[in-house]
């Protein structure tokens, strides 16, 4: 089967700085459970079709409850504090690095809500992708030298700042769906690569997705690399006001050092109970009790338990402001970018225009699946654009390590 690469124009390296902006954004209506009871008999007809355990992907979801964005964009909001992030490898303790990441994973996840109900991120089209960046307060947004700038125009997105947290994520497959992001921190030696494989189940009054996969953390000052996985989504109470909990085990481990900690996210009891609890412990190889112990709400507050029933807090995320990504105007961006590629749905959404919404989204994926047909009708195979598979993982083409020619850091 011949493979042909698919014409995508690359970012502009000299980007004109008004094309770049910081993100508005994109809260949900207060009102949007309203969506739901007006729209019961549509999802009574959906389940209908349904069965407990069976793969959503078979199922249309009706457009009103889409979330006006990609699932691509909902994974760039992990870095929604990219100073946690980039604050990692300031520890020279291996211990306090473990800590570290213990709790910028644990913080990672509340930015990605955006409203009160769950709603569902639209599904990327093959080859669909999404690029920002975020920058750290307090740092240079100019490199300090050629080789520092040369980093950045090669890098995934080359209009960022030198002080950055540059990201990009791609749909990398459709049958199944999976999505590839990488983000790196140039002064920091820094990088992280994803590679996950979404699976939606229907389970009764409630929607499931894994995420099959993992991802990798790598600090190359030390010649680390972290490995993690991250939690289950589900959207309960389907048919009154949908809400989302995150649940299962994760685990974070270093075979270089032998540090771990395990997370777990606890769904709600059916009676009593709290949601959204979380509690994490931090462990090494050569110790058999937690190093540490963490407990409290995901998207709340969690503290730090003490042997002495002492506590102190961990992480808030309640008061801890996130930082704002900031990515190309719409019109700036390339036609595969996930914000240009759904604009006309996202409008209609805005403009509560629901048959609007439901029309573009049809043409969307009706030109996916022509696109399909024709390529397998000329034997021409997809090739992705920032992604190469190895083994059962996507990996970013060009990671930081692989463009380092210097062993400095500039912070």
């Amino acid at each position: 089967m011949a493979a042909v690469a698919i014409s995508v124009q690359p970012a502009d390296s000299e980007a004109d700085p008004s094309d770049v902006e910081e993100d508005q954004e994109l809260h949900e209506d207060d009102d949007a459970s309203s969506g739901v009871a007006q729209n019961r008999s549509i999802i009574m007809h959906m389940l209908s079709q349904a069965r407990v355990g069976m793969d959503l992907t078979r199922i249309t979801l009706p457009t009103f409850i889409l979330e006006k964005r990609s699932l691509l964009e909902m994974y760039a909001e992990f870095f929604a504090h990219p100073d946690l992030f980039a604050s990692i490898p300031d520890n020279s303790d291996p211990r306090e690095r473990i800590i570290a990441i213990a709790r910028y994973y644990c913080s990672a996840f509340h930015a990605a809500r955006k409203g009160a109900v769950a709603k569902k991120p639209y599904n990327p089209i093959l080859g669909e992708t999404f690029r920002c960046y975020w920058d750290l307060p307090g740092g240079r947004r100019n490199a300090p030298d050629d080789d520092s700038k040369r980093l950045i125009q090669s890098g995934p997105v080359p209009y960022a700042s030198y002080s950055s947290v540059a990201f990009v994520a791609e749909q990398v497959s459709h049958h199944p769906p999976v999505s590839g992001f990488y983000a790196e921190c140039i002064p920091k030696r820094m990088y992280v690569n994803g590679s996950i494989y979404t699976k939606s189940k229907f389970l009764g009054l409630s929607l499931g997705v894994h995420h099959i996969g993992s991802v990798r953390l790598c600090l190359m000052d030390y010649g680390e690399e972290y490995r993690v996985n991250l939690p289950n989504a589900y959207a309960r109470s389907i048919l009154t006001v949908p809400w989302l909990e995150l649940g299962g085990k994760c685990h974070i481990e270093c075979l270089q050092n032998g540090y771990t900690a395990d997370v777990e996210f606890h769904c709600k009891p059916f009676y009593g109970g709290r949601k959204h609890r979380i509690t994490c412990n931090v462990n090494h190889t050569s110790e058999r009790k937690p190093l540490l112990k963490v407990e409290g709400e995901w998207n709340g507050v969690m503290h730090i338990k003490h042997p002495n029933g002492e506590q102190e807090v961990f992480f808030d995320t309640i008061n801890t402001p996130t930082v704002k990504k900031k990515l190309q105007k719409v019109s700036a961006q390339d036609p595969g970018e996930s914000r240009r590629r759904w604009q006309r749905v996202t409008e209609a959404l805005f403009s509560k225009d629901i048959e609007e919404a439901t029309d573009a989204k049809h043409e969307l994926e009706e030109k996916q699946r022509a696109d399909a047909r024709q390529r397998q009708e000329s034997g021409v195979e997809w090739k992705q654009q920032f992604f190469h598979l190895e083994g059962d993982t996507w990996i970013y083409n060009t990671p930081l390590s692989s463009r380092t020619r210097t062993s400095k850091r500039h912070i």
